[in-house]
């Protein structure tokens, strides 16, 4: 996957660390912002074929107001549509609706499948590089 680069919004180290070995095993380039408004201004200002978003970042604002707040940017500006993956310990029936009605396009429970994530980063990766 040349060229294909994502975002990991993740504040818990342990995470980051998992997250980003497995990114670099599938031969993903890769950023991390460690809270919701580094990755508001990192999209904002990157190039990201993908963004994995956690729901519950330790600062003021959540992963679901983050993106939030990337969809209302993205409807006002030139950007095309960023597929964001969520990420949460939470997989109680309800909680994929919950990341979807916030804007995002996927989800995925921790501590994630490795075959998974690389399966749903290659499909979002490859749809918005189609659009």
């Amino acid at each position: 996957m040349p060229n294909k680069r994502i975002l990991l919004v993740e504040d818990y180290p342990a995470n980051v660390l998992v997250a980003t070995t497995l990114l670099e095993d599938f031969g993903y380039e890769y950023d991390v912002a460690t809270n919701a408004t580094d990755a508001i201004s990192k999209i904002k200002s990157g190039n990201f074929d993908v963004a994995l978003m956690d729901v519950e970042l330790g600062e003021a604002m959540c992963g679901y107001e983050a993106t939030r707040h990337v969809r209302e940017w993205e409807k006002g500006s030139s950007a095309r549509k960023l597929p964001i993956i969520a990420m949460t310990a939470h997989a109680l029936a309800g909680d994929r609706e919950k990341c979807i009605n916030a804007g995002m396009d996927d989800y995925i429970s921790k501590p994630f499948d490795a075959d998974e994530l690389r399966d749903k980063l290659a499909q979002h990766a490859n749809e918005a590089r189609a659009a």
